[in-house]
């Protein structure tokens, strides 16, 4: 009881004192595959963004109604989300099953292949169907952190964790430029491609057939270099077909897992089915990881828009290249902040109290919306707003540490180290779903809180409510991780 007090009464940002440990070294001979492969997914995402409206205003089906763009936009958005959402759990489950590599290399030809059938699409029905092919089978995110989760340990997890933005932050950087610039080639470089008549029947195979040769380098890396994380001992995938799939496999008994992760002496090798997967642990981190996730996702539409909006209708009245240059100076610095400081701040105060003190700076960043938009109505827009508006990536780059921290929760709520793909799956699929719900809630409440007659701060009362639930749903996690992990 006495330690229990003791531990009860230290500050919240100061640990106990921790016998030092050795730091395992990164094993850069895999990682660097796994941040390589990793880029495959930012990219082609982000290459898509710039030319998707006039792709949707020349394929015709709005038919001349401008209206109508942003509402094909979002559909052809969402059934990348909606199948993923649906898929991702059983592709985190199979990993455990027959391997991390089979399932990553699966993704990489999903998008490889997506991509290049968009770039061929004419018509709107076959644009949807090549991004829902790409989110059923794209589940290289979330098996790769299960990846790097196998092939490190307690003490230099947090470490690659702190490299894992930066694919991220290079396929947002790099995907516009590519969309942007070669959307149309015929039409914008004449002199180069003015001849090509593939090129002018499908204007935007050339964006697209980019990112297909990246995604389809990064696969022959992947098969030649990367190795297998999950033990030998992993069950073949015809043998899973044969006895019925997945959940009757569980039947048979299967040897002791060589997995790095596994503690000698506490090893359970056996991947569990879903309803024994449903821990406290699992359900309580799942709800920090999809609350955090869907204030994120919110927040991230909401700053373009209230950027662009005018000052009187309770924006900044910013232009397009200055908005694209604040978002990539606070994604740079997000970058270089988690690169340099993370891993220390880890080691210092441990994950419990960084994911609260993360999640809890989204409180001031809501609130300095309105502020923003009052001092530009009063004074314009001059030392003050930027000072404010500094402040809020400033406490941004607090938020970003929430990602690490999380996944070091969810590899301790893993029921067993044979279960860690399955146990991502299922916090991957709510994250999911907040990727689906958040976009569109927040984009039709800021409209709507934009019309006359309205209340302007309606958007800001709804971002309010996601942080306060976000930060309650964070303290239901143990502020030491050694906790969960003791108990394992």
């Amino acid at each position: 009881m006495m330690e229990r007090q003791d531990d009860e009464e230290t500050p919240l940002l100061q640990r106990p004192e921790q016998p030092t440990t050795t730091r395992t070294p990164l094993p850069w001979d895999q990682l660097w595959i796994i941040l390589f492969s990793q880029l495959s997914d930012p990219l082609s995402s982000q290459t898509l963004t710039p030319f998707t409206p006039q792709l949707i205003r020349d394929i015709g089906v709005i038919h001349g109604d401008e209206s109508q763009v942003g509402y094909y936009v979002g559909i052809l958005q969402s059934s990348y989300y909606a199948v993923h959402a649906l898929t991702i759990f059983h592709w985190g489950q199979l990993s455990d099953h027959i391997g991390r590599k089979p399932v990553i290399l699966t993704a990489l030809l999903a998008i490889s292949v997506s991509m290049f059938s968009f770039g061929l699409s004419k018509t709107f029905l076959a644009l949807v169907f090549s991004r829902a092919v790409c989110g059923a089978f794209d589940a290289s995110s979330s098996v790769i952190e299960s990846m790097v989760m196998d092939i490190t340990d307690a003490t230099n997890m947090p470490k690659a964790y702190s490299y894992m933005p930066i694919p991220w932050m290079i396929g947002a950087v790099v995907g516009p430029l590519i969309g942007g610039s070669l959307s149309r080639p015929a039409d914008r470089f004449p002199g180069i491609f003015g001849r090509s008549e593939l090129l002018k029947t499908y204007p935007y195979l050339l964006p697209c057939s980019i990112p297909t040769i990246f995604v389809s380098v990064a696969w022959l890396v992947a098969y030649f270099g990367l190795q297998e994380s999950v033990s030998s001992t992993r069950t073949p995938l015809w043998e899973l077909v044969k006895r019925g799939c997945i959940r009757k496999s569980y039947a048979k008994p299967r040897q002791p897992s060589s997995n790095v992760l596994v503690n000698p002496g506490k090893v359970q090798s056996k991947p569990l089915p879903l309803r024994a997967l449903l821990t406290p642990k699992v359900s309580t981190v799942t709800a920090s990881y999809a609350t955090m996730g869907l204030f994120r996702i919110a927040f991230s539409l909401v700053l373009p828009v209230f950027y662009a909006t005018p000052i009187e209708l309770g924006g900044l009245s910013l232009d397009p290249p200055r908005i694209g240059a604040i978002l990539a100076a606070s994604g740079a610095a997000q970058v270089i902040f988690q690169l340099v400081f993370y891993a220390r701040l880890h080691d210092r105060f441990g994950a419990g109290p960084l994911n609260i003190t993360g999640i809890s700076s989204s409180i001031p960043i809501v609130i300095l919306f309105p502020v923003i938009n009052t001092l530009a109505r009063v004074h314009g827009i001059g030392l003050a707003v930027w000072l404010c508006v500094a402040i809020q990536h400033a406490l941004t780059i607090s938020l970003t540490m929430c990602h690490p921290c999380l996944a070091l929760f969810i590899r301790a709520a893993a029921p067993n180290r044979a279960s860690l793909g399955a146990t991502n799956g299922i916090v991957q699929m709510f994250n999911t779903g907040a990727r689906i719900i958040a976009p569109a809630s927040a984009a039709s409440i800021f409209s709507y809180s934009m019309q006359e007659g309205h209340d302007a701060w309606l958007v800001y009362y709804f971002l309010m409510a996601i942080a306060f639930l976000a930060v309650g749903t964070s303290l239901l996690l143990p502020r030491d991780l050694s906790v969960w992990e003791d108990h394992q």
